[in-house]
Protein backbone atom coordinates (compact mmCIF):
# COMPACT_ATOMS: atom_id res chain seq x y z
CA UNK A 1 0.00 0.00 0.00
CA UNK A 2 0.96 3.12 -0.97
CA UNK A 3 -0.27 6.54 0.58
CA UNK A 4 -1.12 9.51 -1.58
CA UNK A 5 0.01 12.67 -1.20
CA UNK A 6 -3.28 13.81 0.24
CA UNK A 7 -2.74 11.10 3.06
CA UNK A 8 0.88 12.48 3.82
CA UNK A 9 0.12 15.86 3.49
CA UNK A 10 -2.67 15.23 5.89
CA UNK A 11 -0.76 13.94 8.45
CA UNK A 12 1.45 16.86 8.55
CA UNK A 13 -1.24 19.28 8.61
CA UNK A 14 -2.46 17.31 11.76
CA UNK A 15 0.77 17.30 13.41
CA UNK A 16 0.99 20.50 12.83
CA UNK A 17 -2.35 21.76 14.30
CA UNK A 18 -1.72 19.21 17.36
CA UNK A 19 1.67 20.72 17.64
CA UNK A 20 0.57 24.24 17.72
CA UNK A 21 -2.93 23.40 19.51
CA UNK A 22 -1.68 25.52 22.78
CA UNK A 23 -1.09 28.73 19.58
CA UNK A 24 -4.53 28.83 19.24
CA UNK A 25 -5.94 29.07 15.20
CA UNK A 26 -3.31 28.73 12.26
CA UNK A 27 -3.50 29.88 9.27
CA UNK A 28 -3.30 27.87 6.25
CA UNK A 29 -0.04 30.41 5.17
CA UNK A 30 1.45 29.22 8.50
CA UNK A 31 0.58 25.19 8.07
CA UNK A 32 2.12 25.18 4.45
CA UNK A 33 5.11 27.24 4.82
CA UNK A 34 6.18 25.10 8.29
CA UNK A 35 5.34 21.96 6.47
CA UNK A 36 6.36 22.67 3.15
CA UNK A 37 2.74 21.76 2.13
CA UNK A 38 1.28 24.14 -1.26
CA UNK A 39 -1.20 26.24 -0.17
CA UNK A 40 -4.05 25.49 -2.48
CA UNK A 41 -3.46 21.91 -1.97
CA UNK A 42 -3.77 22.43 2.03
CA UNK A 43 -6.86 24.05 1.62
CA UNK A 44 -8.44 21.73 -0.33
CA UNK A 45 -6.82 18.94 2.49
CA UNK A 46 -8.02 21.33 4.84
CA UNK A 47 -11.95 21.29 3.46
CA UNK A 48 -11.78 17.50 3.69
CA UNK A 49 -10.91 17.38 7.47
CA UNK A 50 -13.38 20.00 8.07
CA UNK A 51 -16.04 18.27 6.72
CA UNK A 52 -15.05 14.78 8.78
CA UNK A 53 -14.87 16.33 11.82
CA UNK A 54 -11.35 16.39 12.58
CA UNK A 55 -10.74 20.41 12.27
CA UNK A 56 -12.86 23.42 12.70
CA UNK A 57 -12.10 26.78 11.60
CA UNK A 58 -12.29 30.53 13.13
CA UNK A 59 -12.85 33.76 10.83
CA UNK A 60 -11.52 36.68 11.27
CA UNK A 61 -7.74 38.63 11.59
CA UNK A 62 -6.95 36.25 14.36
CA UNK A 63 -8.86 33.01 12.59
CA UNK A 64 -7.33 29.66 10.80
CA UNK A 65 -7.62 26.34 12.01
CA UNK A 66 -7.57 24.01 15.00
CA UNK A 67 -8.43 20.69 15.83
CA UNK A 68 -11.83 19.58 16.47
CA UNK A 69 -10.84 17.34 18.98
CA UNK A 70 -7.68 16.98 21.48
CA UNK A 71 -4.87 15.24 19.72
CA UNK A 72 -4.68 12.45 21.92
CA UNK A 73 -8.75 12.06 20.84
CA UNK A 74 -7.64 11.92 16.93
CA UNK A 75 -6.16 9.06 15.66
CA UNK A 76 -3.93 8.55 12.22
CA UNK A 77 -6.27 6.39 10.80
CA UNK A 78 -8.64 8.74 11.77
CA UNK A 79 -6.79 11.31 9.30
CA UNK A 80 -6.34 9.16 6.45
CA UNK A 81 -9.55 7.51 6.28
CA UNK A 82 -10.87 10.81 5.98
CA UNK A 83 -8.28 11.57 3.14
CA UNK A 84 -7.87 8.39 1.38
CA UNK A 85 -11.47 7.49 1.10
CA UNK A 86 -10.23 4.00 3.49
CA UNK A 87 -7.19 1.77 4.14
CA UNK A 88 -8.58 -1.33 1.46
CA UNK A 89 -5.35 -3.14 0.59
CA UNK A 90 -7.70 -5.06 -2.15
CA UNK A 91 -10.78 -4.80 -3.74
CA UNK A 92 -12.14 -8.47 -2.74
CA UNK A 93 -11.90 -7.37 0.82
CA UNK A 94 -15.01 -4.55 0.55
CA UNK A 95 -16.42 -5.66 -2.05
CA UNK A 96 -17.58 -9.56 -2.43
CA UNK A 97 -18.07 -9.63 -6.32
CA UNK A 98 -13.69 -8.33 -6.96
CA UNK A 99 -13.01 -11.86 -7.35
CA UNK A 100 -14.89 -15.45 -8.56
CA UNK A 101 -12.80 -17.11 -5.62
CA UNK A 102 -12.96 -14.32 -3.18
CA UNK A 103 -14.79 -17.06 -0.62
CA UNK A 104 -12.08 -19.88 -1.01
CA UNK A 105 -9.15 -17.33 -1.87
CA UNK A 106 -6.39 -18.70 0.66
CA UNK A 107 -4.47 -15.39 -0.34
CA UNK A 108 -7.74 -14.07 1.00
CA UNK A 109 -6.49 -14.73 4.64
CA UNK A 110 -3.24 -12.88 4.37
CA UNK A 111 -4.70 -9.90 3.07
CA UNK A 112 -7.58 -9.81 5.66
CA UNK A 113 -4.53 -10.25 8.52
CA UNK A 114 -2.58 -6.96 6.57
CA UNK A 115 -5.76 -4.64 6.43
CA UNK A 116 -6.75 -5.77 10.10
CA UNK A 117 -2.89 -5.21 11.38
CA UNK A 118 -2.54 -1.79 9.61
CA UNK A 119 -5.77 -0.51 11.03
CA UNK A 120 -4.58 -1.36 14.72
CA UNK A 121 -1.46 0.17 13.92
CA UNK A 122 -3.20 3.77 12.61
CA UNK A 123 -5.73 3.75 14.87
CA UNK A 124 -3.27 3.03 18.21
CA UNK A 125 -1.34 6.03 17.07
CA UNK A 126 -2.99 9.24 17.93
CA UNK A 127 -1.40 12.94 16.87
CA UNK A 128 -1.01 13.36 20.58
CA UNK A 129 1.59 10.14 20.26
CA UNK A 130 3.08 11.78 16.96
CA UNK A 131 3.88 15.61 18.92
CA UNK A 132 5.12 13.28 22.02
CA UNK A 133 7.75 10.78 19.55
CA UNK A 134 9.35 13.70 17.82
CA UNK A 135 10.02 15.87 20.58
CA UNK A 136 11.60 12.94 22.11
CA UNK A 137 13.35 12.02 18.83
CA UNK A 138 14.70 15.93 18.70
CA UNK A 139 16.02 15.46 22.19
CA UNK A 140 17.91 12.65 21.90
CA UNK A 141 18.97 14.36 18.61
CA UNK A 142 20.48 17.57 20.21
CA UNK A 143 21.72 15.05 23.00
CA UNK A 144 24.32 13.38 20.50
CA UNK A 145 24.95 17.19 18.99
Amino acid sequence: MKLSTRGRYGIHAMYDLALNVEGGPQSIKAIAEREGIPEAYLEQLIAVLKREGLVNSTRGAQGGYVLARKPEEITVGDVLRALEGGLGLVDCLDEEDACGKSCACPSRIVWMKLRDGLNAIVDGITLRDMTEDYKRLTAQEDETT
